[in-house]
């Protein structure tokens, strides 16, 4: 447990959201943006669900004392998704108005296949009244091409990522040259959309990305380039540097232990990932 703790200090902000607000100041002070993510999935009773709404409640408010550029990152299974479909709309439309108020944004992340069409339903259902929220789609997926394809002619905001969850065969890919191949196909689509986000640690995703966006004519302002917190920051910092905007996803929270667990049980190339990156 020890190592883990170790381990969890290098990729986790902190505990709590004072500990996290730390981490963005000094990432500020590089020049990068922050999404905040307090960890936690699958709450399984109206309690913890509510905590949980209330915590990202409490970022968006923080954030906004503190005047640090973030934006929040949150799980519909940890507001109730899964044994609650209306208390988790309900919750996500009390911190969606709360960001509003504090002109602030809010991205789903995207969970396992089970979620992916809950998930689309319900930012679907409120994205036109409420345009200051974005959706997570992984590369993994079969089925996101298509998705990507609705999400620009729906004009919302897409954070593009490859995906952490170990999948059946008939709905994701299982090699990783074609989940690469489903990544750059899916980027340059969401060329079209506002601000596309993508969320990779792999110079050549970022680079095919960027030669789509350039024949786009999309200018660096007009998209993203997102790391995790404590995964090649170096690089993160080179990419800023060369006039990109980049976003660093920063999880705090003291459920860091599920948060590595179910990656490293779901994926040993997450593992493998983490090791590799571990003592840059």
């Amino acid at each position: 447990m020890r190592a883990l703790t170790f381990l969890a200090h290098r990729f986790v902000a902190g505990d709590d959201i004072s500990d996290a607000i730390d981490a963005v100041r000094e990432l500020n002070a590089d020049g990068l943006k922050v999404t905040l993510d307090n960890l936690g999935e699958d709450s399984h009773d109206k309690e913890h669900a509510l905590a949980a709404a209330e915590e990202n409640l409490t970022m968006l408010r923080r954030i906004a004392e503190s005047g640090v550029d973030a934006n929040i990152s949150l799980k519909l299974s940890q507001l109730g998704m899964g044994f609650d479909d209306g208390l988790a709309r309900d919750s996500l439309l009390r911190i969606v108005a709360e960001a509003e108020r504090l002109k602030n944004f809010v991205r789903i992340d995207m969970e396992g296949s089970k979620f992916t069409q809950k998930t689309l339903d319900l930012f679907y259902a409120l994205h036109d009244a409420h345009p200051g929220v974005g959706i997570v789609l992984q590369a993994s997926l079969r089925r996101t091409e298509g998705d990507c394809r609705d999400a620009v002619a729906r004009k919302v905001r897409v954070r593009l990522c490859k995906g952490a969850y170990k999948e059946p065969a008939e709905a994701a890919y299982p090699d990783k040259k074609d989940v690469d191949a489903n990544y750059d196909r899916c980027a340059a689509i969401l060329a079209g959309a506002p601000i596309p986000a993508m969320a990779t640690h792999d110079d050549a995703r970022i680079e095919a990305a960027l030669k789509a966006f350039d024949a786009a004519g999309l200018v660096k302002a007009d998209y993203e380039l997102q790391m995790l917190y404590g995964i090649r920051g170096k690089r993160a910092r080179e990419l800023r540097a060369l006039g990109h905007a980049v976003r660093i996803y920063v999880p705090y929270g003291t459920h860091w232990f599920p948060y590595f667990y179910r990656r490293i049980r779901e994926r040993k190339e997450n593992l493998l990932f983490i090791a590799r990156n571990f003592f840059e």
